[in-house]
């Protein structure tokens, strides 16, 4: 009988928990996401398939502990509070700054534990060695700092115009946003033998689809691009696609049906 309550540890929540599942889908949040931006995904998932959404330190149930602000420990310590879940076939998806720490995660746990996906999804940012089209906004005083989250569109009207709210979303945002933007990418890493599939939003302006077509070089496998309607955030308004198109990538080489 399939068990479908809802658990979580210090690193991973599992919405509809499944130990029958043949794979583990690994969701990493978006800079100020939480697990919760997960939630619904299990909707629309097989039976096969168990998610497991990403909680880092200070946000969601852990919001006390302390945000990281920069790439190597965030890795390191992700790679160490997941591990348990990464027993069966996984695959790895991350839309923004999830997409750089799913590259970063990916090579980590190869090099540490021997351990890879059998396929890597990363959305919504360019390959890791092209600088960003935008400039940096983690130390930009509080006014300013809002109005640029605003134009990102991932943050709900109603939070960001209620103050108290945002005094506990800004410290997480600029920690995140740092943590992007003092990445510096080493060319020291080589192909991977696994699949990569890329997402974009074809309105947005801060990732063109040029950019994204250049995550290609970072596999010997099979590459995909994927574009969807909207802008940085086209996930809100694709959720149903995005995740039919996850499935389809994976069925194209691993059963699922198991």
């Amino acid at each position: 009988m399939t068990q479908t309550t809802v658990k979580r540890d210090q690193w991973v929540v599992l919405p509809k928990a499944n130990a029958s599942a043949s794979l583990r889908l690994i969701c990493l949040p978006f800079a100020g996401g939480t697990s919760n931006a997960f939630r619904n995904w299990t909707r629309y998932l097989p039976d096969s398939i168990e998610l497991c959404a990403v909680e880092l330190p200070g946000r969601g149930h852990r919001l006390s502990e302390t945000l990281f602000r920069h790439i190597d420990p965030l890795i390191e310590q992700t790679a160490r509070g997941i591990k348990s879940y990464l027993n069966k076939p996984f695959v790895i998806f991350g839309h923004s700054m999830g997409a750089l720490t799913g590259f970063e995660l990916t090579h980590h746990l190869l090099k540490e534990f021997a351990l890879q996906p059998i396929h890597l999804f990363v959305s919504g940012r360019g390959a890791p060695h092209l600088p960003s089209r935008e400039q940096p906004i983690h130390r930009l005083p509080d006014a300013e700092f809002v109005n640029k989250i605003r134009n990102y569109n991932g943050t709900p009207k109603e939070v960001i115009e209620h103050d108290e709210l945002m005094d506990i979303m800004k410290p997480i945002l600029r920690a995140d946003f740092q943590v992007c933007e003092t990445y510096e990418y080493t060319n020291q890493y080589a192909p991977f033998n696994h699949p990569i599939t890329v997402f974009g939003g074809l309105k947005d302006s801060s990732t063109t689809r040029e950019d994204l077509q250049a995550w290609k070089q970072y596999t010997h496998s099979f590459f995909n691009l994927r574009m969807f309607p909207g802008d940085h955030f086209y996930l809100q308004d694709s959720e149903v696609q995005v995740i039919e198109t996850i499935l389809r990538d994976i069925s194209s080489h691993f059963d699922l049906r198991s």
